[in-house]
C-alpha cells in the first residue's frame, strides 16, 4: 500500500494471491438484524448512516486521519490516510512497545510491522512445515508488495487483553525474496507507513489454499539466504487480530466524521473492536450487505452498470470506471485522477453480492489538482479512474459507521462476511 505522491492511484483492496479469499471459515446463512435481505428492500445513504457508538471503553481504538497517529515522516503527500496505534510484545512477557503510524485497512487481513519500527521487543521466528523460517510475501493492488519474516508477538488492540498472534516483520532484506517481492518496499518511508492493521471480511490472510498447496505465492520456507514456497497450516498463518479476540471477535465498526466537501486538515474517529459484543457496540437503523465468501465483494450499480465493489479505508480515494460524466486531471502526473470543472453530485446503487438488499449512496467528485494544491489533507470528495470495479476507499468512511462483519462470525447483523453502515 504506497502513499498517494500527488498523483499515484492508491488501490488497495485484496492480497494478490493465489490462495483466493483468505478465509478459513465455513460461512452460515446470513440473516440481518435490524433491516431484511429479502429482494425488495431499499434504502438511501447520504453519508450520516448508523447511529453514533460509544466512543469510550478497552475496545475501542482511536483513528486520526492524518491526525497525531500518522507520522510526518512516513507520510509526505499521501491524503486520506487513516492510522491506528498498536502494542506489541515480547511473547508471554510484559516488555511491550506501542507503535503508530499504523494504516487502518479494510481491505485486507493480519498485522505487518517494518523491523525498524519494533525496536523494543524481541520476537520468535515461526517454523515453516520444513523447520525452516516462515516468511511472506504479500501483494496489494496497488502494485507494491512487502516482504519480511512471520514471527510471533502478544498484540494488544486498545484496552483489550494481548492476544499470541502470527504478524508479518517487514524486511524487505530478509532472505532471498521470490521475484514477486523484489521489489517490496524496503523502509516505512517508501511504505509511507510503519505497518498496517488489516481488518477485514477474513480470519487469515490466505486460508485453506495455503494450507493445501505450496505454490501459493504467499508462504515461503527460508534457510539462510534461499527461500522457497512453502505450504502454512492455518495457526502459522498471518491473522486478522480481531478474529482471534477472546469476546469482540465477529467484526469491527469503523466510525469517522463528516468533512466539508473542500477538505479538512485532520479528522479524528474510531474503530469500535466486536459487533453486538458490548454496549457500545449495538448496531441500529443499518442495512447489511452481504459479501462474496471468496472474494469480500458485493455489488455496486453506477451509471447502468453492475461492477464488483468492496469498502475499503486502504483506498485514500473512490477508484471507479471513468464516463464522459467525469474529466480526468491535464496537468501532468495527475492524470489518474479526476478533475471535473465544478464538483460533481452522484449516486449509485450498493447492493449485497445476491442482489439484496440494496441502497442509492449520494456522493461527490472535486478536481483531484485543486484539492492536492490546498493545505488541507482529507478529502471527501478524491476520486480517480478504474477499469471494471467500484472501489469504495477511505471518503466513503467519513460520516458514516461501517460494520465489517468477519467470515463466519455471527452478530446482531447476521453471519459474516458482510459489510454494513
Amino acid at each position: 500500500m504506497k502513499s498517494s505522491n500527488v498523483g499515484m492511484m492508491l488501490l488497495v483492496m485484496a492480497l494478490v494471491s493465489g490462495c483466493g479469499s483468505g478465509g478459513t471459515s465455513d460461512t452460515g446463512s446470513t440473516t440481518t438484524g435490524t433491516t431484511s435481505s429479502t429482494s425488495g428492500t431499499t434504502s438511501t445513504s447520504t453519508g450520516t448512516t448508523g447511529t453514533t457508538t460509544d466512543t469510550s471503553g478497552s475496545n475501542v481504538l482511536a483513528v486520526t486521519v492524518n491526525g497525531s497517529l500518522c507520522s510526518g515522516s512516513t507520510s509526505g503527500s499521501y491524503v486520506n490516510k487513516p492510522c491506528v496505534s498498536v502494542t506489541i510484545c515480547t511473547p508471554g512477557t510484559s516488555t511491550c512497545q506501542t507503535v503508530s503510524d499504523i494504516l487502518l485497512d479494510t481491505g485486507s487481513y493480519g498485522l505487518r510491522i517494518f523491523s525498524t519500527a519494533l525496536t523494543g521487543v524481541s520476537l520468535t521466528q515461526v517454523a515453516s512445515a520444513s523447520d525452516g523460517s516462515l516468511a511472506e510475501c504479500v501483494q496489494f493492488g496497488d502494485g507494491s508488495a512487502l516482504w519480511g519474516p512471520v514471527m510471533t508477538a502478544d498484540v494488544v488492540l486498545g484496552g483489550e487483553s494481548g492476544v499470541q498472534m502470527p504478524i508479518q516483520v517487514i524486511n524487505s532484506s530478509f532472505g532471498s525474496p521470490p521475484q514477486a517481492c523484489s521489489s517490496a518496499d524496503a523502509s516505512p518511508t517508501a511504505a509511507g507507513f510503519n505497518g498496517i492493521l488489516g481488518v477485514g471480511l477474513f480470519a487469515r490472510d490466505c486460508g485453506a489454499g495455503c494450507v493445501d498447496t505450496a505454490d501459493n505465492g504467499m508462504y515461503y520456507s527460508c534457510s539462510g539466504s534461499s527461500c522457497t514456497a512453502t505450504t502454512a497450516e492455518l495457526a502459522k498463518q498471518v491473522p486478522n487480530p480481531v478474529a482471534l479476540l477472546p469476546l469482540d471477535n465477529n467484526g469491527v465498526i469503523v466510525q469517522l466524521p463528516t468533512v466539508a466537501t473542500n477538505g479538512a486538515a485532520s479528522a479524528t474517529g474510531s474503530l469500535t473492536l466486536g459487533i453486538g459484543t458490548r454496549s457500545n457496540n449495538v448496531p441500529s437503523s443499518v442495512t447489511t450487505y452481504p459479501a462474496d465468501a471468496s472474494t469480500a465483494e458485493f455489488l455496486t450499480t453506477y451509471n447502468g452498470t453492475a461492477y464488483n465493489s468492496f469498502l475499503d479505508t486502504g483506498s485514500n480515494g473512490l477508484y471507479f470506471p471513468a464516463t464522459s460524466l467525469l474529466s480526468a486531471c491535464t496537468v501532468s502526473g495527475y492524470s489518474s485522477w479526476f478533475c471535473p470543472a465544478t464538483t460533481k453530485s452522484l449516486s449509485a446503487v450498493n447492493a449485497g453480492y445476491n442482489g439484496s438488499p440494496f441502497g442509492t449512496i449520494d456522493f461527490t467528485i472535486g478536481s483531484a489538482v485543486t484539492m492536492f494544491n490546498s493545505s488541507y489533507m482529507v478529502f471527501p470528495a478524491l476520486g480517480g479512474a478504474m477499469s471494471g470495479g467500484f472501489d469504495w476507499g477511505l471518503p466513503f468512511f467519513l460520516g458514516r459507521n461501517v460494520y465489517v462483519g468477519i467470515d463466519g462470525k455471527g452478530s446482531i447483523l447476521g453471519t459474516g462476511p458482510y459489510w454494513a453502515y
